[in-house]
């Protein structure tokens, strides 16, 4: 994480100051240190110029720790799949295999060959409609932020596809964030390899409890996270808090009337934000002023699972055929609302 990030964190837990202390700096980045609470003593490292802000007491399931950890320990007790998986032409693999393929490869440091994988991969995936929307928003977006000042905080990037758009594209500072520690490893090694890395600073954090001070955040930014964060209960809330400027979050909704997918949405704790009326109906509830911008529908299929790996599959959702409606989500915090925060 870069130094100038000091200025904008705070304790997540108590909201207290921190006393910093940095073991190893390279230049105007810091790879390892830890920070202390001076109102609560919690204290959070910095390693691997991975700053790292998780608090004990929220769930959480790191999916990304569990599939990876999980395809590692499967090749490893079936040689025979990892010799078909990474030995067979890759145009012969099914799409789910072809991604999978992809994850071994970054684990394996060949970056390209993974790049190339995972966008074969990615055609097979997803209908043509739903590719054609996600592009749609993510040129969108990026027409946006080029008139953006100051660094960008990117929510819930996963494996990082829009903050790597947007290292190649804008000239920002950027702050690639997610809860699990081990996807943002994964994340510095591929814009390393790439040459993205030097705008990049990266923050393992939950959405739900923050480590930045009130209003620190100009631009934040996020790649379909809201509806990816299981239990948001006060997300909204707490991205009030921290916001002092704009969230564009590229979404996409599914029809009220479709009960084929809602019992899985109910289920996996995401129904706030998989609907337009309770998307907006949370924004509106904490005081931002919301427009959906780029509005498009498209046809959306159940990703095709492993022919490789039985039961192996890449999404949870949609589990039925569906229409998506896709969009940039434009959130100001209201100035009258702004005026009353502290």
């Amino acid at each position: 994480m870069h130094g100038y990030l000091i200025e904008m964190l705070e304790c997540p837990v108590c909201h207290g100051e921190l006393h910093w202390t940095i073991m190893e700096q390279r230049g105007e980045r810091i790879e390892t240190a830890e920070a202390r609470c001076m109102t609560c003593a919690s204290t959070y490292p910095v390693r691997e110029g991975i700053g790292v802000f998780l608090t004990p007491d929220l769930p959480r399931r790191d999916l990304w720790d569990e599939v990876e950890s999980g395809l590692a320990r499967y090749l490893r007790t079936h040689p025979e799949i990892e010799r078909r998986l990474m030995g067979m032409p890759l145009g012969t693999l099914a799409p789910a295999d072809q991604f999978f393929r992809a994850m071994v490869l970054e684990e394996r440091g060949r970056y390209a060959e993974a790049k190339i994988a995972a966008e074969r991969a990615r055609s097979g995936l997803y209908t043509s409609e739903y590719l054609a929307c996600y592009r749609s928003q993510i040129e969108y977006l990026i027409g946006h932020l080029v008139q953006m000042e100051g660094p960008i905080v990117d929510l819930a990037s996963g494996r990082g596809g829009l903050v790597e758009e947007m290292a190649q594209r804008l000239p920002h500072l950027l702050i690639a964030t997610d809860f699990s520690p081990r996807v943002l490893r994964r994340d510095r090694r591929w814009l390393e390899f790439f040459g993205l890395y030097d705008q990049v600073s990266l923050l393992a954090f939950d959405a739900r409890r923050m480590p930045f001070k009130d209003g620190a955040v100009g631009t934040m930014t996020t790649n379909l996270g809201l509806v990816n964060i299981e239990r948001p209960g006060d997300l909204v809330q707490e991205l009030r808090r921290v916001i002092s400027g704009t969230l564009l979050a590229i979404c996409h909704f599914f029809p009220e009337e479709d009960e084929a997918n809602a019992a899985a949405i109910r289920e996996l704790g995401l129904v706030p934000f998989s609907y337009r009326r309770s998307t907006l109906e949370h924004f509106a509830a904490a005081g931002f002023e919301v427009e959906l911008e780029n509005v498009q529908v498209g046809r959306a299929r159940p990703t095709p699972v492993s022919e490789l790996i039985e039961g192996a599959g890449i999404d949870s959702l949609p589990v039925a055929e569906t229409e998506l409606e896709w969009c940039v989500l434009v959130a100001r915090c209201s100035p009258a609302l702004r005026a009353r925060l502290p």
